[in-house]
Order: C-alpha cells, then sequence, then structure tokens
C-alpha cells in the first residue's frame, strides 16, 4: 500500500478527526483486530453478531489510527476519525486509494461459479508480461473486495479484481470503487437465485461491471453461455467472445490431457497457438481462452502468455488434487453450486479407469425454490458420468442421492454430517480410488478432506 495521511482520510470519508494529529501516516488498513500493526488504521465494522467497536481501545496500543462511529474517549491522542457508517467509510477509502492510480489497467471478473479460477489464470497469465496484483483468495464481497484495493503499489502495472454480488445493487457499489477498465463475465447460473429471483436478473446485475468504461473498455464474455452470447456486439464497447464452440473470437480446439496438465490450441481469426496449462478440465480450457483474450486485449506476445500461464495454481479448496495414503482426493470443498458441482464431476470422470471414482456432494445452499431440482439434477449427471459411488451430505442432498440412483450410480448413501460420511469413506476408499469433495461453504466439507487425508489403503 502507498502510504496515506491521516488528513486525506478524513476527506476521503467525510469524517471529522475528533483527536490526534493529522498528519499521522497510514500504511495499511486494518478490519480485523487480530492484524492490526504500527502504520495500520483500524476499521470497526458492525455485523450481526459482533461490533468491532469494542476492540478499538485494545487495537489503538498496537495501531496507528481508528474510525470510529462513537466519540473518542477523553485523553485519547491518537488520531479517532468520527463517521457516520464505518463500512460506507471504508468503501469511499477504498475507492479514493483506487482513484491515485489512473493508469493502472484492471480487470474486474465476475460471473455465477469460476470466478476464482479465472482470476487466478488471468493473473498467470499476465504475469508474463506485467508487474500484477490480484485478489487475495476470494475478497469479492462488499468487505473484502474494497480491502483489496490497499494492496495496489506504484509498481503494479496491471490488477485482476474478483467482484461478487449476490443482492441487487451490490455490483454498482464494487464497480464505484473498482472503476474496472476490461471485464470478465463467466457465466450465468442459478448461485444466489434465491435472492435476485431469475437468471435475467442475475445478468443485469452483473453486467452493471461495465458501469465505469470508457470507449477502451472491453467486455470478455462466455460466448457458450446461452444468455451472456446476448450481449455480444450489443454493447457501447467492444465484447469479446471465448468458448469450447468455433463461433466465438477465441475458442479451443484438440483438447488433451497430460497427467495432471492440458494442452489445446487456442484459435482466433486465421492464428493457431498451443498451449499448456497446469490444471484438468474444459472450465480450465474456459479460464485459460478468458486469459488469453485479455492478454492479447493489452497487447502480450503469445510466448509471454505461455510462460505466465504455466505459473498458473488452483486456490485452496478449490480442485486440488492431493494424493492421499494410496488414493487421490479432488478438494473441490472451498463451495458448491449446480453449475460448479457439475464441472467437478466431469472432472472426476476423467480418472474413470484409474481405479474407482466417488463424488461426495453436499449441499448446495442459497438456490431457493429450485433447490430440490438442481439437487436432482446434479446427482443425475453423476449417475450420467459413470460415477462409481456417491455420497450425499445434508438434508438437501438427499435429493442428489435420489438423481443418482435413478440415473444408475451403483453405490448411493445418504448421511447428515460430514463425520458419518468420512466414517463410510473409511469403507469405500479402495486402493488408486479417486475421491471428490464439494459442497457450499456453510456445509464445511473441508473437514472431510481433512479426516481422509489421513487414510491410508
Amino acid at each position: 500500500m502507498e502510504s496515506l495521511k491521516v488528513r486525506e482520510i478524513v476527506n476521503a470519508v467525510s469524517g471529522r478527526l475528533l483527536c490526534g494529529n493529522e498528519d499521522t501516516v497510514i500504511t495499511d488498513i486494518q478490519y480485523d483486530s487480530r492484524t492490526v500493526g504500527e502504520g495500520s488504521l483500524f476499521v470497526p465494522l458492525v455485523g450481526e453478531k459482533v461490533d468491532a467497536h469494542k476492540f478499538i481501545p485494545a487495537c489503538m496500543e498496537k495501531c496507528a489510527a481508528t474510525l470510529t462511529m462513537n466519540d473518542a474517549p477523553e485523553g485519547a491522542e491518537k488520531p479517532y476519525i468520527k463517521v457516520d457508517d464505518t463500512l460506507a467509510a471504508l468503501q469511499a477509502l477504498a475507492a479514493f486509494y483506487r482513484s491515485r492510480f489512473k493508469g493502472l489497467r484492471l480487470v474486474g471478473v465476475t460471473g455465477s461459479v469460476g470466478k476464482t479460477s479465472t482470476k487466478e489464470m488471468i493473473a498467470a497469465a499476465l504475469s508474463g508480461g506485467f508487474c500484477v496484483m490480484k485478489t487475495s483468495g476470494n475478497k469479492n464481497s462488499q468487505i473484502g473486495m474494497p480491502s483489496t484495493m490497499f494492496d495496489i503499489s506504484p509498481e503494479h502495472e496491471a490488477a485482476v479484481i474478483e467482484m461478487g454480488m449476490s443482492q441487487f445493487g451490490e455490483m454498482e457499489k464494487l464497480c464505484e470503487i473498482a472503476r474496472p477498465t476490461m471485464a470478465v463475465m463467466t457465466n450465468i447460473g442459478v448461485a444466489h437465485i434465491e435472492n435476485l429471483k431469475t437468471q435475467e436478473n442475475i445478468m443485469s446485475e452483473k453486467l452493471k461491471i461495465t458501469g465505469h468504461f470508457d470507449s477502451s473498455g472491453v467486455l470478455f464474455l462466455n460466448g457458450d453461455d446461452k444468455l451472456l452470447r446476448t450481449l455480444y456486439g450489443k454493447q457501447p464497447f467492444r465484447t469479446v467472445s471465448f468458448g469450447l464452440s468455433s463461433d466465438n473470437d477465441y475458442y479451443a480446439a484438440e483438447i488433451a490431457g497430460e497427467g495432471y496438465n492440458t494442452t489445446f490450441t487456442c484459435c482466433s481469426g486465421d492464428s493457431r497457438e498451443r498451449y499448456t496449462i497446469p490444471a484438468l478440465g474444459a472450465h480450465s480450457v474456459m479460464n485459460a481462452l478468458a486469459a488469453i483474450a485479455v492478454c492479447k486485449a493489452m497487447g502480450m506476445e503469445s510466448i509471454d502468455i505461455a510462460k505466465g500461464l504455466m505459473t498458473y495454481k488452483n486456490a485452496p479448496m478449490r480442485q486440488q488434487i492431493k494424493e492421499a495414503g494410496g488414493f487421490t482426493i479432488i478438494d473441490d470443498s472451498y463451495n458448491s453450486s449446480p453449475d460448479a458441482a457439475v464441472v467437478s464431476i466431469d472432472v472426476l470422470s476423467s480418472f474413470a479407469g484409474k481405479g474407482k471414482t466417488i463424488a461426495v456432494l453436499a449441499d448446495m445452499l442459497e438456490l431457493g425454490d429450485v433447490s430440490e431440482r438442481e439437487h436432482y439434477k446434479v446427482g443425475a449427471h453423476a449417475g450420467k458420468k459413470g460415477i462409481d459411488a456417491l455420497v450425499a451430505v445434508g438434508e438437501l442432498s438427499k435429493h442428489t442421492a435420489e438423481g443418482a440412483a435413478a440415473s444408475g450410480c451403483s453405490e448411493v448413501y445418504s448421511f447428515g454430517t460430514n463425520e458419518e460420511a468420512a466414517a463410510k469413506l473409511r469403507g469405500l476408499i479402495s486402493p488408486g480410488c479417486t475421491v471428490l469433495v464439494k459442497g457450499s461453504r456453510g456445509m464445511h466439507t473441508d473437514e472431510i478432506v481433512r479426516i481422509i487425508s489421513e487414510f491410508s489403503v
């Protein structure tokens, strides 16, 4: 982070300095009381269960200044900046800080699924030619994304920022802060449909990522997504499509797996270029196509793009392939949605012939009225792909089990807890088999990964 003075922060957040020196230098912004240090500005957020204002006294023993919605304690010497709303102030400060880097090429990434892996792939590819800043983990929310802005430094030439939303109006706020100069939309699924009601509403909200484009802005669209395809060529800025079908501006041909790598030919106009990525599955190729398209728009040479792509690594708990005691785990336990689950099942099916394939699928949350149907469809897909065994976890996933059984999966089990599922897996896992673990974040399926990682068969 480039340092700020307290007086700059006061102006940026429309606050009032209650006490302390306005020339105090701030070198980082923290909303977690456990991570504050010398030079930090503490931002106490008010959550559903905890009001972080109670941590201010302890934080001010370490940090340089704090925002507050209350009055400063008597005798306080360090800067207390009073604001009406600390979250709104964090967002305003992030927007101010972002505005200092006017020449930065910032790529916003959004979509129903695949945002984090696509962000990681784009950042990897761009690193072959630029100094790149990227979102850490999946900090894409109304809190996490603004805090990401403070990771930008003067040496950065490009940034890749993940931008998520689950409610009306959220993308507009994020766009006001990040001001992307380019954007990638990965797909339109049914994640968060409980709040947004229709896929058309989801697309309309996500399209607001382009809200601050100028004439040079570019929107990269998954042209294989039937809804996103309707946006192509109909915007007041350039649109570029990518996908597996040949009617896209960038498409893939001759896809081949080589161990844990995938090789493919990227086709664009008359150009045919061969690339290798250290990842499996058609969805990874899609991510790479998006990355190549972005890099080409930024003027990168193919040799540098290829070098950057080979530095790609899956984010933790996102299709990370782990060798355990005589078997393989595909750890995709971070989160789940119908589209993401189908993709992961496809990856698991690519291990067929090397040993037994087992899918451990937990509840997918926030699906509203379509929940039963979508769980059933995911289970049916597993059966159709020839998955040998399916272990469902949670109340909703009973429908996943029903779909799998109806579609010919020979071994289907349903459990209420992660512990029960893991106990069953001890008897199911055999030498050479591959186990996929996936579920919504609230299901904590990483517990299953932790338990079975200690198995030896």
